[in-house]
This record gives structure tokens, C-alpha cells and sequence, in this order.
């Protein structure tokens, strides 16, 4: 769906002009980016469209917006949805960093009677300030074929006092896990670790993964693979196991990484990596895209990354790899298109952070 509003045909007139007042202000500007591979990798503050900026400096940020949200939490919603900063769940440990492909980090969904109408104004102002405004269509087109829409299978919870110096607010559901931090989860890019995923067309897609809205990430690492002679194509081709998908912890500088390293590039196929590196942060707010790009930097830039295909799991055996890994130190990007898409990211600048997966 283009618009969230088209799920719910019941709010008066004043209700919807708050909500579209709240998502116009947590809309961020478009951003664009550059990476270089082995030397500091810089995403630039910004860019126009024409002569005019596209977002003023005024708007809301995602962190005030989650401050708004929280003071707008009655004391009994709070009791259900926000918890202490370092909040340990009997069943999942620490709350606050838990991933899964699928799972509720609350029993309310933001759909239920439990939240008023401005309240999910606000969390959807949130939510979409955490992408970029020409990605919220193709994530509600996701939320749509996965879970009948925005709200209707995703919760929310919040740790912290937001303004205070530790506070976190995350979002999950079938094929999502986003998170807003406000920078104040140490080393940390995302927040935490984050998933994405897709089942477009069924839950086995065939080949051409049609409609998938991720699928695109997969077709420019293909585009890499293709430019890389024989010898290359043979390292960073993994005939004989794939990992499983839920393995993005980090291994450290020592770690032993499966496929190619990004040292065997020449400049030229190193410039293609960074294409395949600005698909990936490509949905997501500029806030975002700097802490991955610095924390990857911190632990050695692409050139301390491997790159590897996965032979396991080619879905019409068309030597098109639905599944594929970007890998370093303390940076896992994981991407498995098979039968459809699941992609695990986790990026830090510190290898000893822990993963609760």
C-alpha cells in the first residue's frame, strides 16, 4: 500500500490531519553516498533535488519523535511496552538486542484498541523517519504481502527514558526488525543487530523473485560476481555449505571468513562493492548509513571484508546466488534469497559485542 491510511477507513478528519502533519515532519531528506574500499569511507551530508533542499533542518528527528511517543504513553500502556534499559526476559535474555526473522517483542500489536489513534500517528511517524521517503511504499508494499499491512502483526516496546542517555525504541514483526537508538547503544550501528525480508510471490519465490522489494541488493552483488575473472569466481564461490542464516555474530579480526577477500580487487571491481555497499544502506536514514559506514572504518574499511556466493540454495540452478554474504571483523551482512528473502545484518565497531539471536 502507498499509504498506511489505506488499512483503516474510521478516523475523522482530524485524527488523519495530525497523522499526515506527523509523517510529513519525520520524513528525512534523501542522502546520498559514496564508499571508498580500503581508505575512511564518507557518505556526504547531503544533496538537493534542483535548487531546493528537500527537508527542512527543523523536522523532527526519529529520537524526539519517540520522546513524543513515550510521553504520550498512558502509565498502564507503559507497564506493558516499556522497559529498563538492560531489561532481561525470562525466556529471551536481553530484550532490548534480541533478533529473530519473525517475533513480537510485545503482546500489542500497534493495530490493537490498545494504542489511540495519535499514538499510532506517532509510532508510524517513527517508523517511517527510520527510512528513506522513496522506500516507504516498497516497505509497506513488504508489510503488506507479509503481514496484511503496517501495524497489524508489528509491536513495538522502549527501553529507557527517551532523552535520557540510554533509550531505545524497536519495531519487529514477520521479515522486520528496526530499531532507534539515538546513538546511545554503544558501538552499535542500527541500534542493534536488524533483519529485513520479503516473501513476494509465495514462500517459495523461483528465480526471478518477482516483486521482491530486497531482491535488488542480490542482483548487484550478481552484477559483482560476473566481474570477477575465473580465479576470483573460484574463491568467492562456496561450493559445500552454507551458513546458517542466524550466524551474524561477530568473529573478530581473526576470524576465519568463507569466500574471497576484498584485497584480491582491483580498484575497479572495489568500486563495485561499494555500488553493492550503497544498495544495502540504500532504505535506510542518513543517520544510519554514517554509523555503518564509521563503524566499518573503526575495524579496517572493505578491505578487511570477504566476499562470498553461496552455491547451496541456487534456486533454478542458474548460477544466479540467492544467497550471499558480505563479512568482516565486526560487520555481517548476510543475505539468503532462498525459497525467498531473509537478510541478518549486524555491524558494529567492536568484534566483542554479543548477539542475541
Amino acid at each position: 500500500m502507498n499509504s498506511w491510511l489505506s488499512c483503516c477507513d474510521d478516523y475523522d478528519s482530524q485524527s488523519i490531519n495530525r497523522r499526515r502533519f506527523l509523517q510529513r515532519t519525520g520524513k528525512l531528506a534523501f542522502l546520498g553516498g559514496a564508499a571508498i574500499a580500503g581508505s575512511p569511507l564518507i557518505l556526504p551530508s547531503g544533496i538537493s533535488r534542483g535548487s531546493e533542499p528537500i527537508a527542512s533542518s527543523s523536522a523532527p528527528t526519529s529520537e524526539s519523535l519517540v520522546k513524543l511517543l513515550y510521553e504520550a504513553l498512558s502509565p498502564g500502556q507503559r507497564e506493558k511496552v516499556c522497559f529498563a534499559w538492560d531489561h532481561q526476559d525470562s525466556k529471551r535474555g536481553l530484550l532490548r538486542t534480541r533478533i529473530a526473522n519473525n517475533w513480537d517483542i510485545t503482546d500489542q500489536y500497534i493495530n490493537d484498541d490498545f494504542y489511540s489513534d495519535d499514538q499510532r500517528a506517532l509510532i508510524r511517524a517513527v517508523f517511517e523517519s527510520l527510512y528513506q521517503p522513496e522506500w516507504h511504499a516498497k516497505i509497506d508494499q513488504q508489510l503488506d504481502d507479509d503481514a496484511g499491512g503496517f501495524g497489524e502483526q508489528n509491536s513495538i516496546a522502549i527501553f529507557g527514558e527517551p532523552g535520557s542517555e540510554h533509550f531505545e525504541f524497536v519495531l519487529t514483526g514477520r521479515h522486520m526488525t528496526v530499531r532507534c537508538d539515538g546513538n546511545s547503544t554503544e558501538h552499535m550501528a542500527f541500534g542493534g543487530p536488524i533483519f529485513y525480508g520479503h516473501a513476494a510471490d509465495g514462500f517459495d519465490e523461483g528465480p526471478t523473485h518477482p516483486g521482491n522489494v530486497f531482491w535488488p541488493q542480490a542482483v548487484e552483488a550478481n552484477k559483482l560476481y560476473q566481474a570477477l575473472d575465473g580465479k576470483q569466481q573460484q574463491l568467492a564461490l562456496v561450493k559445500q555449505g552454507l551458513p546458517r542464516e542466524q550466524r551474524v555474530g561477530f568473529q573478530g579480526a581473526e576470524g576465519k571468513f568463507q569466500g574471497i577477500p576484498l584485497t584480491e580487487f582491483s580498484s575497479d571491481q572495489k568500486e563495485r562493492v561499494q555500488e553493492v555497499l550503497r544498495k544495502l544502506v540504500e532504505p535506510y536514514r542518513q543517520n544510519d548509513r554514517d554509523e555503518v559506514i564509521a563503524c566499518l572504518n573503526q575495524q579496517g574499511g572493505l578491505d578487511a571484508c570477504h566476499l562470498a556466493f553461496f552455491q547451496e540454495g541456487d534456486i533454478g540452478k542458474d548460477g544466479v546466488w540467492d544467497n550471499w554474504r558480505l563479512e568482516g571483523p565486526s560487520f555481517v551482512w548476510h543475505f539468503r534469497g532462498s525459497p525467498h528473502v531473509h537478510v541478518w545484518v549486524n555491524v558494529a565497531n567492536d568484534a566483542g559485542v554479543k548477539l542475541n539471536a
